[in-house]
């Protein structure tokens, strides 16, 4: 039961991770080829400018994502060594404490005694590690996926504006990109508002304002720029 949920919630905390990426690759990336739109009309600046900027960002989010995990697993290791350690050291003890937490948690101590050792005799290490730390003693994130996952979900956001940016005619590309931009990004604050059961309107409204404002400064930026130049 705990080993399903703990299986679903990582699920869910994917997805979620996965739409935040994307969205970060929206945005950034918009702004990145909104900024070079208000100074110039030159595909060719737009392409190298958008592609330098998608390929920057998703470097810096694997990167990022890559050393995070990696912390996060390490920290999780040293807390399954230390249940280990405890176990070792003095199992009546150990099996106390599952007893303890599991009627902390609001079952009869006869019934969290039960319960508890039956855990135990399955995997102590396990049921302690779950109860004292909630991860899992066997099942660590991958720091390598983690980062692949970053920069795929990243990429994916920002070809969104980079591709209409660089597609569209002159004459719109500026209007294209706003409205593949404000779309895109509505999709996103909507997943993540229902992954977070949060109100939906309200991220995505949120969420487009960001991403407009973001657009309109950074256009704003260049144009000015380009005047005194």
């Amino acid at each position: 039961m705990v080993a399903k949920s703990s299986s679903l919630s990582a699920k869910l905390n994917w997805l979620r991770a996965g739409v935040l990426g994307a969205n970060d690759g929206i945005v950034s990336t918009a702004g990145i080829v909104m900024g070079v739109a208000g100074a110039t009309d030159n595909g060719s600046a737009l392409l190298i400018a958008g592609l330098a900027g998608l390929v920057a960002g998703a470097l810096s989010m694997a990167g990022g994502e890559y050393v995070s995990v990696s912390s996060q697993k390490d920290t999780e290791l040293a807390a399954v060594q230390n249940v280990r350690s405890t176990l070792a050291a003095d199992p009546t003890k150990a099996l106390d404490e599952l007893t303890q937490i599991y009627t902390q948690r609001g079952l009869d101590p006869d019934l969290a005694d039960q319960v508890a050792r039956a855990y135990a005799s399955k995997d102590a290490v396990a049921a302690l590690t779950e109860a004292r730390y909630s991860i899992s003693a066997h099942e660590q994130t991958s720091p390598w996926a983690a980062a692949v996952a970053s920069f795929v979900s990243f990429t994916v956001g920002a070809l969104i504006p980079l591709i209409v940016m660089v597609g569209s005619p002159a004459s719109i590309r500026v209007v294209a990109t706003i409205v593949a931009v404000i779309v895109a990004l509505a999709l996103t604050g909507s997943v993540s508002a229902w992954l977070g059961h949060a109100r939906i309107l309200r991220a995505v409204l949120r969420n487009c304002f960001v991403g407009a404002l973001t657009m309109g400064v950074t256009y704003l930026v260049g144009h000015v720029v380009q005047l005194n130049l």
